[in-house]
């Protein structure tokens, strides 16, 4: 009578030799060998886009005089860069994984490098314009690229140090771009505010060709160009709506029509995904409580932090005085508490300690009082915004570290790229809506407290008669920045509870699925079942 054949051999030796496996498909058990140096490596790229992201605001004076550039081409050539990159973050993370990540990082690079070099020699607006759209498509690829990469070369014990440093470098690019703009302002022609990026494009772009790995999805998934489309379009839209509504107001028809031109195309989209063999976003990620969570919590954390510190730069200029230097300088013990805890591993070991919905809560938490004291205790000085800025910092370098793992984690490795465009897109769609939202609030405290025509602080303190009037309207506008600042506190406590929460029921769920699980194959959360899995599956239930 033949036996039946043992697990050992029911597995095909491509899913149980952990030796033959790939390294595109499950990380080596101690990680690549040169894992801190690569990481060095795609964190130099991540910088060179996130100093782009703010070194532009501060060469914005000289833009309007030099090139007699108008309000809207202003708004575009900060906005192509922006648009373009948050529309294309999930087709950029999707042609990653299918082409390799190798690839598309230094494609990235390459195009961010080149459209530097458009704009830096940029002698009319449509060109700046052009140039700042294609380096918005490098940004886009660099974006994604660098988290993949990084959670395929380490192991998972050492994920969440890894991106705690990513996210450190990402804290150090929106501390360092306006000190760096205004000293290359102060020294030489606007122009060269692109033009460094070039020698670190290039710098970056050696090292990844010589020491970063190749990694892609082994299935070799067909391209889904249709959803690619559909994701771009419609993000792109949603964007640009939100973009626009504090300037042109949220019910003007350009706001509604983009508005609702985005809803639906990516309504068409989700439909597209759920029916495509290979979507470019698989809809079952969001049947995994875990990454739901993550998703959840990270929307609202990104929306109530990105419009705070928006606010605070406006605090900082209009209320206490500071000049755009001065003003970065002060925001600097921010990123500093980030770096301090990030790169020393004190944020990753406390973690470890805590557990992940206790850090997420724990950070948020921080987080959210830091913005409390921001709102609160400024009208004494300086200390309670110093003191709001440290809350932040040390609440970011415990949380946000824990948020994008967790995401990262509940997606098949295999899919990397796609859920590094996730997180970038929640980053940027959270950001833009909480500038917009809490910007809106500002507004409308301002308004009904100093019913002017002139809706802007400057403006209606030009058409002041006294200083006493002047005052007024100065106290005005902190008392708006006060109520928008703790909405945007709200939100993160908010955003951090209920990701806690739903992060402890998804650990409690996976901890009684192992507890009962039975020795037939299963399928991870949040995944399809493949072929190769479905065949197996059957061998090991004894259908032919």
């Amino acid at each position: 009578m033949p036996t039946s054949p043992s697990p050992q051999e029911q597995t095909p030796p491509q899913e149980r030799t952990p030796d033959r496996v790939s390294d595109n498909r499950v990380p080596r058990p101690r990680g690549h060998p040169r894992r801190w140096l690569i990481l060095g490596v795609i964190c130099l790229a991540q910088l060179t886009v996130l100093l782009d992201n703010t070194v532009l605001n501060v060469a914005i004076p000289s833009l309007t005089r030099e090139m007699d550039a108008s309000t809207a081409d202003i708004q575009w050539m900060i906005n192509a860069y922006s648009l373009v990159q948050s529309g294309l973050l999930l087709s950029a993370g999707n042609a990653a994984d299918r082409y390799g990540r190798k690839k598309m990082l230094a494609a990235g690079l390459a195009l961010f490098g080149a459209g530097s070099l458009v704009a830096g020699l940029a002698d009319s607006s449509g060109q700046l314009i052009a140039a700042r759209a294609g380096m918005g498509i490098g940004g886009a690829l660099l974006l994604t690229t660098t988290l993949a990469v990084a959670m395929q070369i380490f192991p998972p014990e050492e994920q969440t140090r890894a991106i705690g440093i990513w996210s450190a470098v990402n804290a150090l690019g929106f501390a360092t771009g306006p000190l760096l703009g205004g000293f290359v302002l102060n020294h030489f022609w606007w122009g060269a505010i692109f033009l460094i990026n070039l020698p670190i494009a290039a710098l970056g772009l050696v090292a990844v060709v010589a020491l970063v790995p190749e990694s892609k999805n082994p299935e070799g998934e067909r391209p889904d160009l249709l959803g690619a489309l559909l994701s771009t379009v419609g993000m792109a839209a949603l964007v640009y709506a939100i973009i626009s509504g504090p300037e042109h107001g949220w019910a003007s028809a350009r706001v509604l029509v983009t508005a609702l031109t985005a809803v639906a195309v990516l309504g068409v989209f989700a439909y597209w995904e759920s029916r495509v063999p290979y979507p470019m976003l698989d809809l079952n990620f969001f049947r995994n409580r875990r990454f739901t969570g993550a998703v959840a919590g990270a929307t609202l954390i990104t929306f109530g932090m990105g419009g705070a510190l928006f606010l605070l730069t406006q605090h900082l200029q209009f209320v206490l005085g500071y000049g755009p230097l001065e003003a970065g300088l002060r925001t600097a013990p921010l990123a500093l508490a980030v770096v301090a805890l990030n790169f020393t591993g004190l944020a990753a070991r406390a973690t470890a300690r805590m557990g992940v919905p206790v850090s997420i809560a724990l950070g948020m938490t921080l987080m959210s009082g830091g913005l409390v004291s921001i709102a609160t205790l400024t009208a004494h000085g300086y200390p309670g915004t110093l003191l709001g800025l440290v809350l932040i910092g040390v609440g970011t370098a415990v949380a946000n570290p824990v948020m994008a793992h967790a995401i990262m984690s509940s997606i098949p490795q295999e899919k990397a790229g796609v859920g590094a465009g996730i997180n970038g897109t929640l980053a940027e769609f959270g950001n833009g809506l909480g500038v917009a939202v809490l910007g809106a609030v500002l507004g409308a405290r301002f308004a009904a407290l100093v019913p002017v025509e002139a809706g802007s602080l400057p403006a209606a303190l030009a058409a002041a008669d006294s200083a006493g009037e002047r005052g007024r309207i100065t106290d005005a506008f902190s008392s708006g920045l006060e109520t928008s600042q703790l909405v945007g506190a709200l939100s993160v406590l908010l955003g951090g509870l209920l990701a806690a929460a739903l992060l402890h029921r998804a650990g409690r769920a996976d901890a009684g699925a192992q507890a009962g699980q039975s020795p037939h194959v299963r399928v991870p959360a949040g995944t399809r079942a493949g072929p190769s899995m479905k065949r197996r599956r059957k061998v090991e239930e004894g259908a032919p």
